[in-house]
């Protein structure tokens, strides 16, 4: 008996440090090696400052200058407290969080689209993703918060669709998923012009 529980613990120690510390360093050293950009959480600087990252949503406070990120369920984006509500199809706290959701949605862009209703607005508009910090609106979302943003700015709208054109990520392989417009790199690109 005392041997099979000497021979558990060196098991134990052995693969820990194994599993446990020798391949996730060795994962992570190949990873910032194979792929920089994504090992470090693929980060966007503009001129020397961080801006944020290609893989987080982020707040844009309503700023009728730029296109707004799709609602979260995590305090100010914060990718460490990402989760998803968890409210099922009969909750009343979903029910009046989507409603108050898409309320919001439709006093900032209803005076820019004339007619919108409820049933055109796309359902990311007024659902957070899984994660609560989803980068990335549909392209239908996009093509509402255009009119806004190219009236505020100035722009022609054909200019600001070229620019969602320009931000937009096809499916995965050209097969999964839909395509989606990174809210970040389209603000910043807005802002260059």
């Amino acid at each position: 008996m005392r041997r099979d529980l000497t021979s558990s613990v060196i098991a134990i120690g052995v693969l820990t440090l194994l599993l446990g510390l020798a391949y996730p360093l060795v994962v992570t050293g190949i990873s910032q090696v194979a792929f920089p950009g994504n090992s470090k959480g693929q980060k966007i600087e503009v001129g020397g400052r961080l801006a944020g990252s290609k893989l987080i949503g982020q707040d844009f406070g309503g700023n009728p200058r730029y296109f707004q990120s799709r609602p979260s369920t995590a305090t100010k984006y914060n990718a460490a407290a990402s989760a998803f509500t968890n409210l099922g199809p009969n909750s009343r706290d979903a029910r009046d969080t989507f409603a108050a959701s898409l309320a919001r949605y439709l006093k900032l862009e209803r005076p820019y689209t004339p007619g919108l209703t409820a049933k055109q607005v796309p359902v990311d508009a007024v659902t957070s993703s899984a994660s609560g910090v989803d980068p990335d609106i549909s392209q239908a979302n996009a093509a509402i918060q255009a009119h806004r943003v190219a009236r505020v700015r100035g722009l022609p709208l054909a200019t600001v669709r070229k620019l969602i054109e320009r931000n937009t990520d096809g499916r995965f392989i050209g097969l999964l998923g839909e395509p989606g417009v990174n809210v970040l790199q389209l603000n910043l690109a807005l802002d260059r012009l």
